[in-house]
């Protein structure tokens, strides 16, 4: 398995040169937030699994890293990914491996489901929020797993998991996720109430029943998943939806630098929510073809109210890149962020960047100013990241980022495709300018 060729040290930092406009059209790659999911769901078939469109990102290569560790093969070709599970010599995932990535959780339940045992790393990932497992845990106790808490490992065991009623006290993406994932191999039929609808749970549920499962109602608050045996499920190949949260940053960058930019190869559908944000703020957005959206700004934009919601709301993914954009707008603007509770790290970096902040605990007041100011910042989490760079685009003057470790993980080809819309940014290791060799 290859390393991203995007591979940032910690030592590294991005150079932008704000100001300009972001002009032009760039191709939006497979969605970070699904593909993981698909790589640990692939552990319930014996055959082959060949998935499509998938972005070159450190978070791939983590989550092959740990399936890897359990004894399946996985390969990678350009954007096409190819897994192998058809033998699992280990049901653990180490922390050394899971504490990098909260979604290495997910090799969970099919460890569980196929194996009958496992032994998971409680999760990590960026630090914004507590992000507990209790509704992963009580989802899979409903289906008969016992499941213990040991020196951070969360130890499952199941003879033969039993469908079930189960109702979620939140709509949590990743319970829905790890739950509908051991259902399949369940006996007999289980529901799951206010299930999350995220357009990746969709695209979970279309892999799995193209593997051989039977799920239905995946996209709305009730999700039916009907057993099948282990033998019933065989290998696919399937390509990776496109990535909502990538489609709206590029957006959000063009609106806030002035510009005109056009993504390619997005689902419109996925990203209601946010495209009526920014027309209320004043945006044009058009829909040239039926996968592509092109969106223009005024050079003022009117300040908006905003509250992170589970989908179809607005993500809390792109709370961090709105904020950024509305630290320009005219007048004052409300942010809620209502998901996780400690996703406004970004706040004070942006203040280095003369943004007009306010936050009491989860809410942010944004007053508009004329102008943001470079400024050495860091990125703090990787959304945050994306709306650093977004700041930096925006801003006059040099903007220095550090921490880019964080960005590396969901963004394919970042410097490549803010370059091909005409914007000014340099990747520097240890303090020497490799953008001409390393321009991805």
């Amino acid at each position: 398995m290859p390393q991203p060729t995007s591979c940032f040290l910690s030592t590294d930092q991005l150079v932008i040169t704000g100001g300009r406009p972001l002009q032009g059209t760039v191709r939006i790659g497979g969605a970070k937030n699904s593909v993981l999911k698909l790589m640990a769901a692939a552990l319930l078939t014996q055959e082959t699994v060949t998935l499509t469109n998938v972005p070159t990102i450190s978070d791939v290569t983590t989550m092959a890293n740990v399936i890897s560790h359990l004894g399946v093969t996985v390969t990678q070709d350009g954007d096409e990914l190819t897994i192998n599970a058809n033998k699992i010599t280990r049901n653990e995932a180490p922390n050394e491996l899971v504490t990098k990535m909260r979604a290495s959780f997910n090799v969970l339940a099919p460890l569980l489901a196929r194996c009958g045992e496992t032994r998971v790393s409680l999760p990590g990932g960026c630090s914004i929020g507590k992000r507990g497992v209790d509704l992963h845990i009580k989802g899979l106790e409903a289906l008969g797993a016992e499941i213990d808490i040991e020196h951070g490992m969360v130890v499952a065991k199941a003879q033969q998991l039993v469908g079930a009623d189960i109702v979620f006290d939140l709509p949590s993406v990743g319970a829905t996720e790890n739950v509908m994932v051991a259902a399949v191999l369940a006996n007999g039929m289980t529901r799951i109430a206010n299930a999350a609808q995220e357009p990746e749970i969709m695209d979970l549920a279309d892999f799995l029943n193209a593997m051989g499962a039977d799920i239905t109602g995946a996209g709305t608050s009730e999700i039916t998943i009907h057993g099948v045996p282990q033998s019933a499920l065989h290998g696919v190949r399937y390509a990776v939806m496109p990535d909502r949260i990538e489609a709206a940053t590029y957006l959000i960058a063009g609106a806030a630098t002035r510009g005109t930019v056009t993504v390619e190869g997005v689902r419109p559908a996925h990203l209601q929510a946010v495209l009526a944000k920014l027309t209320e703020a004043g945006c044009d957005i058009t829909m040239p073809t039926p996968t592509a959206l092109t969106i223009s700004a005024p050079l003022r934009l009117e300040a908006q109210n905003i509250t992170t919601l589970p989908y179809p709301g607005i993500p809390t993914d792109l709370q961090a890149p709105l904020m950024t954009l509305l630290a320009t707008a005219e007048g004052s603007s409300v942010i809620k962020e209502t998901i996780y509770e400690n996703r406004f790290n970004h706040v004070g970096q942006l203040r280095r960047m003369a943004a007009n902040i306010e936050q009491d605990g989860n809410t942010a007041i944004v007053t508009g100013v004329e102008r943001l100011s470079g400024a050495s910042v860091k990125a703090t989490d990787l959304r945050a990241g994306a709306a650093m760079v977004i700041a930096g685009l925006m801003a006059d003057g040099y903007t220095t980022i550090e921490n880019l470790h964080h960005l590396d993980r969901g963004y394919e080809g970042l410097i490549g495709k803010i370059r091909q819309l005409g914007g000014t940014i340099e990747r520097r290791m240890g303090g020497v300018d490799t953008s001409l060799a390393h321009s991805e």
